[in-house]
Order: structure tokens, then C-alpha cells, then sequence
């Protein structure tokens, strides 16, 4: 039976680790697997190809990482052959698939601020906000953006909106000024450029968001080629082994897991059951999805905020 995995990318460790955790419980399931991806974060034509092709050699399921919501008339379309979609990440509202496998993102955007907020201990916060777009809303980015800000306790007015919140006010610990609001699409070297040109505003920007482990990274090298490199603290989402790494190494403070190879091996198997009698996966109470789960991995805990060490969460990356 054709199933096919469509992810945003396949040069990231993200979607390397969906394809991976694919690969090893497709055979169990009688699936035969293709593996499709986007040139980059974002690229929504390369997708639509991919789900042509899925219903062309007659696929019964795609389990998609949707690019933005130009890919949603085609997964329709796959729909209306038949085939049985599955996201995995809530990037389209949860009707434009058959069921969703997702980070709860808004958490992890939460669990990060909150250790922002408590990590300042009553300073100042200059902020720097680098997510993936700015022509295009997805709702990873905004709800990872906007989590963040509710982490700290700042009014994030509209969440499907980013930007829209008060540049300057007062967050849970004391005084804010978010300095920046710069897009990415994910990648180290656009968001290094991203926080020169945030340093070019505020030299003393001392709180990054960053909206995936690249992101953050880039965002260090533009701190240490700048020689302030231990000014900040610098909080992303991710959670794969590279990133767990730079926690421990500090070029992160912390980083919210996320567990892609679960949501591959979960949604397949969902499928598997779906085929077998009709059984469908069933959403977390008070979501339209079903989380997959998040851990905070940090090495400095602070009161208050649940989170893991870089050892534990060392076992579990890209789990």
C-alpha cells in the first residue's frame, strides 16, 4: 500500500528525523514509503508537486509537514481522490487534513518565555523576536512567537498576528522593549544577519527568541562575532541532538523538545488503523490535535518552570 511522507525540507534534522523514524515502521505496516520534501522552509510549490505525484501513482495516505496554507487546495484534492491525510504539525487549520499529529507550539513558545522571564530575575528585558516569515502566516511561527511573549507576560493582542503586540511595556519581572521583529525561514546564516541588523538598533539586546534551534545558533554568531557573546540569553524550539548539544556547550540557554520521530511512528500507525477498520486517532482534550509533547532542556532550572537537563534530554532528541 503507497503511503507518502511530505516534509517542509529534507536538509534539516528535524525532517531528517521524521524521514528516518518513517523509513523504520513503514516495512512494519506493509507501507510502501516515498519521501518527498520542499526545496526549503516555505516552499509551497514543491509540496503541491509532491501531493500531484502521491495521487497520480495512487497513494492512500500522505502524512504532510505543510509549507503554509498555499499547499491546502491540493491536499483537498488528495481528499477527494481518497487518500488519507495526515499533518503532522498544525500548520493548516486541523478540517484541511483528516487528523493532525503536532507540537503543542504555543507551549513551547510558553515554556521558553517563562524561563525567560524568571532567568532575568527583575531586569530590563531588550528583545530580539527572530521567527521564519513575514509574507506568509504559519501557525507554528506565530504560535511559537506569540507563546513566547505569553511565556513572559507580555499582551500578545491578536495570537494569530505577530508584531501587533506593544513594542515597549512591562513583562512579568520588570520593564520590556522588543527591539526587533525579523523573519528567517529557519535558517543559521539569514538569522545571523537578522541579529546584526537587530544589534545595529539596541548593542544591548539581552533576550533572543529564536524560532528554531538554526535560528538560534545564527543568532550566537552574530552575538560572538560581535564579542557579546555572554550578553544574552538565547531561548529556541527544537530540541534535536545538535541543539541539545549547544545547550550544554551554552551557545543556547534552552530549547523546547519537540518529538518528530514520534509524530512519524504514531502517524503512521494511525493510518495502519485507519485502513484496517475505520478507526480514527482521537485530539488531546482542549485542542483540535493530538500533542505529541514538549520538554524545556535547559541546565539552568529556575523556580517554577518544569524542565529537563541536557542529559535527559540527550536520550530523547529527535525522539
Amino acid at each position: 500500500m503507497g503511503v507518502s511522507l511530505i516534509t517542509m525540507t529534507n536538509s534539516v534534522p528535524y525532517f531528517i528525523a521524521m524521514q528516518d523514524a518513517a523509513k523504520a515502521e513503514a516495512p512494519k505496516l506493509n507501507f510502501d514509503l516515498t519521501l518527498a520534501a520542499g526545496k526549503q522552509d516555505g516552499d509551497e510549490q514543491g509540496q503541491i508537486k509532491a501531493i500531484e505525484d502521491a495521487i497520480a501513482k495512487g497513494d492512500k495516505g500522505i502524512l504532510i509537514t505543510p509549507n503554509g496554507p498555499g499547499v491546502a487546495n491540493a491536499i483537498k484534492q488528495a481528499r477527494d481522490a481518497g487518500i488519507y491525510v495526515i499533518a503532522l504539525e498544525a500548520s493548516l487549520p486541523a478540517s484541511a487534513t483528516d487528523f493532525t499529529f503536532a507540537t503543542d507550539n504555543v507551549n513551547a513558545g510558553t515554556s521558553i518565555g517563562e524561563w525567560a522571564a524568571k532567568s532575568l530575575n527583575g531586569k530590563p528585558a531588550r528583545i530580539a523576536m527572530l521567527g521564519f516569515f513575514n509574507d506568509k502566516a504559519v501557525s507554528f511561527d506565530y504560535q511559537r512567537h506569540q507563546g513566547f511573549l505569553k511565556g513572559m507576560g507580555i499582551d500578545v493582542k491578536d495570537p494569530k498576528i505577530k508584531g501587533d503586540e506593544a513594542p515597549t511595556g512591562k513583562y512579568s519581572g520588570g520593564d520590556y522593549t522588543i527591539v526587533c521583529n525579523e523573519a528567517t525561514n529557519g535558517a543559521e546564516e539569514p538569522a545571523r544577519s537578522a541579529l546584526e541588523t537587530c544589534l545595529t538598533k539596541d548593542p544591548s539586546i539581552n533576550v533572543v527568541f529564536a524560532g528554531s534551534e538554526p535560528i538560534g545558533f545564527g543568532a550566537h554568531n552574530a552575538l560572538k562575532a560581535a564579542g557579546k557573546q555572554d550578553q544574552a540569553i538565547i531561548l529556541a524550539v527544537d530540541g534535536g541532538c545538535t541543539g541539545v548539544k549547544g545547550v550544554k556547550e551554552g551557545r543556547l540557554s534552552g530549547t523546547a523538545q519537540q518529538y518528530p520521530g514520534k509524530m512519524a511512528q504514531i502517524g503512521l500507525d494511525a493510518m495502519a488503523k485507519y485502513f484496517k477498520d475505520g478507526t480514527k486517532p482521537t485530539v488531546t482534550p482542549g485542542l483540535d490535535f493530538h500533542d505529541t509533547g514538549v520538554n524545556l532542556v535547559t541546565d539552568k532550572p529556575v523556580d517554577g518552570v518544569k524542565s529537563i537537563d541536557t542529559t535527559e534530554g540527550s536520550k530523547n532528541c529527535w525522539g
